[in-house]
């Protein structure tokens, strides 16, 4: 079986979180990356921690499968090595501020002229057109701007961060699409096309249905905790014996069959319940009797038992409970990395499977700065060779 992507070369000069997790997800699918760096310092992330040994976990997750050379684009023999590679090349990756990039002279109407099936694809917190295109931007600040903190958290109490830190992620992601859609483009047409993302427009995007009610109603969502105003209850978190569990009974149908399975069927009829309009201006009530009859038993039980009449219904898992689920496992979402540094360690694996395409248990290690360096300049002609002799 062969990945997905094999053949594929990127060129990645992206750094810390957004642009390396969507090269991250692309060499897990066969891409060659190579990771263009600073030298002496590299990418912020390798100072991160917590650590495997003395190489920082976040950087290992972020950056496993790929290959570094540190190049310092403003000289010009290591400016040769660059065009060299972007030669070969199918994508460029970058997420510096925008114009950083037409100052090294790499802006993309130079390398689309020089470069023409060249793939370049951006990451930036605002992109690289409108006002705000040149407003520095970290994960939180998109965050806080568009709108996502506003609705997250409970009521009453004031915005609070997602935990993830999906500004960024949600950018990889985007950009991944992205950049997917202008490979297959590039075979119609034979052209590269930039790919632009904002982190910001990826916020607007995940908000869609608190935009949407906004110009629907007019009305603005503040925090909704664990619920979804959408839908109509129960859909969130309710108590057990020893703690919280999720439940997703959105519709009649399911309501009449949680009802059965907690022991209180004659709450199905209940005319201050019996439907999604009434269950949902009765939330409150409604929330004290689940409640109150699932004390009677643990998490655990209710979610077994839940699973078994196919009820849509969970725990609320730790890391170390989410990572030892079963299904983890059997799903392949664990790996290993036997890294010549440090030794052996776990990360989370791809949650993207293709039939008849490998999912391999181990990965190549993230790479050292400059670990590649002389394999690179091998493969380049003699002549670009010869610059770095």
């Amino acid at each position: 079986m062969k990945p997905a992507l094999e053949g594929l070369l990127i060129i990645d000069l992206t750094r810390v979180l957004a642009g390396p997790f969507c090269t991250m997800l692309l060499a897990d699918h066969g891409a060659r990356v190579i990771k263009v760096e600073q030298p002496g310092k590299g990418d912020d992330a390798r100072a991160y921690g917590p650590w495997f040994g003395e190489k920082s976990a976040y950087f290992s997750s972020l950056n496993r499968g790929k290959e570094s050379i540190a190049l310092d684009l403003k000289q010009p023999e290591d400016r040769a090595i660059f065009e060299q590679l972007l030669e070969q090349a199918d994508v460029l990756t970058e997420n510096f501020r925008p114009g950083t990039m037409e100052k090294l002279g790499y802006g993309w109407d130079t390398l689309h002229a020089r470069y023409p099936r060249l793939i370049y694809g951006a990451a930036s917190g605002f992109g690289h057109t409108g006002s705000s295109s040149q407003r520095r931007a970290y994960d939180m600040i998109v965050q806080g701007m568009g709108g996502i903190m506003s609705v997250t958290g409970e009521p009453g109490r004031s915005p609070v961060r997602v935990g993830v830190s999906i500004g960024d992620i949600s950018a990889g992601l985007f950009l991944t699409c992205g950049l997917l859609m202008a490979l297959l483009k590039r075979q119609q047409s034979g052209l590269g096309a930039k790919v632009d993302i904002a982190m910001f427009d990826c916020q607007l995007a995940l908000m869609e249905y608190f935009i949407g009610r906004y110009f629907a109603t007019g009305e603005v969502t503040g925090p909704v905790g664990s619920y979804r105003p959408a839908i109509a209850p129960p859909f969130g978190v309710y108590q057990a014996q020893d703690g919280g569990l999720v439940i997703a009974a959105g519709n009649d149908k399911l309501f009449a069959l949680l009802c059965q399975a907690i022991g209180r069927p004659e709450m199905a009829e209940d005319p201050l319940f019996a439907n999604g309009e009434a269950r949902k201006d009765n939330e409150a009530l409604l929330a004290r009797r689940l409640d109150d009859a699932l004390a009677a038993h643990s998490v655990s039980h209710w979610t077994e038992h839940f699973a078994a009449v196919g009820l849509p219904a969970g725990p609320i898992n730790r890391v170390d409970q989410a990572v030892a689920h079963p299904q983890v496992a059997e799903r392949n979402m664990l790996i290993d990395v036997d890294d010549p540094q440090v030794g052996r360690y776990r990360l989370v694996g791809s949650p993207i499977k293709i039939s008849d395409a490998p999912d391999p248990r181990q990965r190549r290690a993230a790479p050292a700065l400059d670990q590649d360096r002389a394999a690179i300049l091998k493969a380049l002609s003699p002549s670009r060779r010869e610059v770095q002799a």
